[in-house]
């Protein structure tokens, strides 16, 4: 006789025993026939996506003569990311609900570390340089962190009543502040959406979040207006708001707009169907800052064109929507909160992502999952992508009214 799915114990022909050490947290047992196939699908064609690029990137760089992007270290860290997907995988969602307070905790010590032993690159000190040489960036994996701490904070909380939001609130608070002192306000800002549409998932007021939208506008406006932000990010931000002109973008191209002005140049010279990999003007003269990493997307822009980009966003939005109807197919709430979580994820740093290279949004440093280079970034991915598939595909038992909901 076997236990149920979930279950906290195992038979044997001694009886029915707890599951204790590892087996309380790996569950070895695979429900193949429940994994979402479709989602793996579409997240294999992303990061195939991405080592297309790269290594046409690492072309364009030996062909002219530049020492910029190496395929091989691109390579090494998606090898040293994709065991964390596994990792995820095979965690029990019981042994996850359980320990999700501590791993959160894990996050927030790493935060706090990287003011004492951090490096400061491009006005952050984001980045704690580990003996083997990865670059671990905290801030990506306190991402995960945070989505495991509210799908525990939300797990047995409605947001019936105003005490009930306090929580949440402190949960997602607590990583934003010690990521916006790094400086890091392209992480910050994913925060946002991801805890917003959490606390929607759970069952929050769709008004009192509209509301809690427009207080932080408002907010955000004090700080800019009032300049409490960086200098930097002050400038930023006059930019972004000024080179909405096309004249003031060209004026500013050696200066301040530099880095917008390269990569919407990139994106309209994509045209209708693209110059073709690696013939982009993005590799070819080298001028786009960060064109592996923050400004992937202005790349594929350019090489694919307009009909190519379409089907580009149709296949990231379509990798979200499904974690989406995976999570509304998961009756166990913890579950169906945190893959609700790792979809909010994608979607918010796709959004920013391709928000900040249109010109959408002011200029901030965030890679897109999957695609861009960055080891960190990688390896929060496949974590998080990794939970996602693992809970959506055992069914735990529920027995709470969320679980009959159609």
């Amino acid at each position: 006789m076997r236990p149920l799915a979930g279950s906290s114990s195992v038979w044997s022909w001694k009886g029915q025993r707890p599951l204790t050490g590892w087996r309380a947290m790996i569950a070895p047992r695979v429900p193949w026939l429940n994994l979402d196939f479709s989602v793996i699908l579409l997240a294999a064609l992303l990061v195939g996506t991405s080592l297309v690029f790269v290594e046409r990137m690492q072309e364009s760089d030996e062909a002219f003569g530049r020492e910029g992007v190496r395929f091989a270290l691109h390579v090494k860290k998606l090898l040293v990311a994709l065991p964390f997907l596994f990792v995820g995988f095979f965690l029990r969602p019981r042994w996850l609900r359980k320990r999700a307070w501590a791993l959160y905790g894990l996050a927030l010590l790493l935060l706090c570390l990287v003011p004492i032993v951090g490096e400061e690159r491009n006005h952050a000190r984001s980045w704690i340089a580990l003996p083997f040489g990865f670059d671990l960036q905290p801030s990506e994996l306190a991402k995960v962190g945070l989505i495991l701490a509210l799908a525990r904070a939300l797990y047995r909380n409605r947001l019936e009543q105003g005490r009930d939001w306090f929580l949440p609130a402190l949960v997602a608070l607590l990583p934003m502040l010690l990521v916006a002192a790094q400086p890091d306000l392209g992480t910050a800002l994913t925060i946002v959406p991801v805890t917003l549409g959490m606390l929607w998932v759970a069952g929050g007021s769709g008004r009192l979040l509209l509301g809690l939208v427009g207080a932080g506008l408002f907010l955000g406006l004090l700080a800019w207006r009032g300049e409490w932000v960086h200098g930097y990010q002050k400038k930023r931000i006059d930019v972004w708001a000024d080179c909405f002109a096309a004249e003031t973008l060209i004026e500013n191209k050696n200066g301040a707009a530099f880095h917008a002005y390269q990569a919407r140049v990139a994106i309209g010279n994509g045209g209708w169907f693209g110059t073709g990999l690696g013939r982009g003007v993005a590799n070819e003269a080298g001028h786009l800052p960060e064109r592996e990493s923050d400004s992937i997307f202005a790349v594929v822009a350019e090489e694919l064109g307009f009909a190519g980009t379409v089907f580009f966003v149709v296949l990231y939005l379509s990798f979200s929507a499904l974690l989406f109807l995976a999570a509304s197919r998961t009756r166990e709430r913890f579950s169906r909160l945190l893959v609700s979580g790792v979809a909010l994820y994608f979607a918010a740093h796709f959004f920013i992502h391709s928000g900040v290279n249109l010109g959408l949004l002011p200029m901030t440093g965030l890679t897109l999952p999957l695609v861009s280079t960055g080891g960190s970034s990688m390896l929060a991915s496949m974590l998080a992508l990794g939970l996602a598939l693992g809970l959506s595909a055992r069914h735990e038992p529920a027995l709470d009214f969320d679980a009959f909901r159609a």
